[in-house]
């Protein structure tokens, strides 16, 4: 990747990572509108499933001169008249930051963590048992590396506690998705096996984003010194 790209063009890339949008540019749901704030301006996606007219009357009010708000946290203005838009009360509307991830990040954690890109490690994790956490079929698919790779783990007498793995990977970017133990949380785990999830995919946008109450995903972020990159607003009927 050469050249400066601005935070809401990175934000517009990685809503598309996140959501695969459709040949329109469609979300494939829940959510029936995701709007993105980032330095620069606002992004947005409506779902597949709403009307045309509709679509067009609430993609009409992100504009590129669309202000952000002063606090990447904040509501943009335009968000009350797309939830009026879109049903009103009956409309819930969540949110969270999103942060980019820029090699080399470094945990600082004591321990070692297993790679997908070695054939040992994968070996090793094939013989552990699978987290309670993991449908079948998707362990299956992370471990042949069918799905999610890559992905870097950690294991602790004889079970695997902690995982970042591809969560989304397009030839544009990547989106982190990490699960730690109950059990094992606190140590800096998660910290490590993103660091080194990261390292793994050199020359492509890597992000991380979570939930605006999962505090303690963000301390990971925070431990990991990820900048913030913006935040996306979900709106679903």
């Amino acid at each position: 990747m050469t050249g400066e790209v601005r935070d809401i063009d990175l934000l517009r890339i990685e809503l598309g990572v996140i959501w695969r949008l459709d040949g329109r540019g469609r979300l494939p749901g829940p959510e029936d509108m995701v709007i993105g704030v980032a330095a620069g301006g606002l992004t947005a996606a409506v779902a597949a499933g709403v009307p045309d007219d509709l679509a067009s009357r609430l993609l009409s009010l992100i504009t590129p001169d669309t202000p952000a708000p002063p606090a990447l946290s904040m509501p943009p203005d335009v968000l009350t008249a797309c939830r009026a838009l879109l049903g009103g009360d009956q409309v819930t509307v969540s949110g969270g930051p999103s942060y980019l991830v820029s090699p080399p990040v470094r945990a600082d954690v004591a321990v070692d963590v297993l790679r997908s890109g070695s054939a040992e490690h994968v070996r090793l994790v094939r013989s552990l048992p699978r987290p309670a956490s993991w449908e079948p079929d998707e362990w299956a698919e992370l471990t042949s590396g069918t799905a999610g790779s890559p992905w870097a783990m950690v294991a602790e007498d004889g079970q695997v506690v902690s995982i970042c793995h591809s969560a989304r990977l397009t030839p544009l970017g990547a989106e982190a998705g990490t699960w730690t133990s109950p059990a094992h949380r606190g140590r800096g785990y998660a910290a490590a096996t993103t660091s080194a999830w990261a390292d793994q995919l050199p020359g492509v946008h890597l992000f991380y984003s979570t939930s605006a109450d999962n505090h303690s995903s963000q301390r990971v972020a925070q431990r990991l010194r990820l900048r913030p990159l913006g935040w996306f607003w979900h709106l679903t009927a």
